[in-house]
């Protein structure tokens, strides 16, 4: 399966979300109904709704595709296990670790535990390894548990970016940018990497796929492995508690990339 409209890398902050909102008001009726309505149809009650509102025809029919791509398309592009040249997991939060208070704690120990849902993230990322052992590139929280829980070591596995601990216990987490940054550095070029499965939380996986797209590998999630979909109620970030406050949170980087990409190609001089 592939993707009906190119993914477009993301990054925070929330300018569009009115947009969005219009958009769930448009598809409340047909959304009502037990079969889902086509992408056509959505498209056409979208542009109706959003024409009343705005009374901009020219505006709307730009808008309106970015709205069905962010909101309502959340399949990934696919490949099968044998295909794959390399793997890149993305961690998907974390939980504090009880040994950061300690007055006699190292920076190392102050770093936050991975919790359970990057432990289930290493667990589909080892389940993939078994079925293509190639070289796995995994976000520091997931690397950990497959180093302890899976003995995995420098000859499968490369861990990146921790999360970086202040002498105050503050943390400051790398974006999934600076995590494809660090592991196309790793390989010195992206094309190096061959064809590489992106595995993560599922409900991040369609803009991890897009940031390490931008990032020039050629990334895809791997047809046999199901994604993590799970929430941890006591994850570090409140974000990554609840999947409605998630959801918000990743369309809100969709959104906030989109504009920043398409202000860049239309004023590329400022």
């Amino acid at each position: 399966m592939s993707t009906r409209r190119k993914f477009l890398l993301s990054s925070p902050a929330a300018a569009a979300l009115p947009f969005m909102t219009a958009a769930l008001g448009a598809s409340a009726n047909a959304m009502a109904a037990d079969t889902p309505v086509s992408d056509a149809e959505l498209a056409r009650q979208m542009i109706g709704k959003l024409n009343v509102e705005l009374n901009d025809p020219t505006t709307v029919n730009t808008e309106v595709p970015y709205l069905q791509d962010i909101f309502f398309t959340w399949d990934l592009p696919l490949i099968p296990a044998v295909q794959v040249n390399a793997i890149v997991a993305y961690s998907f939060g974390d939980r504090p670790n009880a040994a950061s208070g300690s007055s006699s704690g190292t920076a190392q120990s102050a770093l936050p535990a991975p919790g359970p849902i990057n432990e289930e993230i290493a667990d589909a990322v080892y389940k993939l390894y078994q079925l293509k052992p190639v070289m796995v590139f995994a976000q520091w929280e997931v690397a950990s548990v497959l180093t302890s829980k899976y003995q995995m070591n420098s000859a499968n596995l490369q861990s990146v970016k921790p999360p970086v601990v202040a002498s105050n216990g503050t943390i400051t987490y790398p974006t999934l940018d600076n995590v494809a940054a660090a592991v196309v550095a790793l390989e010195g070029k992206a094309a190096a990497m061959g064809t590489v499965a992106i595995v993560t939380h599922r409900d991040q996986a369609k803009r991890a796929i897009q940031t390490s797209s931008a990032r020039g590998m050629s990334a895809y999630a791997a047809k046999e492995i199901t994604l993590p979909v799970n929430y941890d109620s006591q994850a570090s970030q409140p974000a990554n508690r609840r999947r409605d406050l998630y959801l918000l949170s990743d369309m809100t980087n969709q959104f906030a990339t989109l504009r920043t990409n398409l202000i860049a190609q239309e004023y590329p001089n400022g």
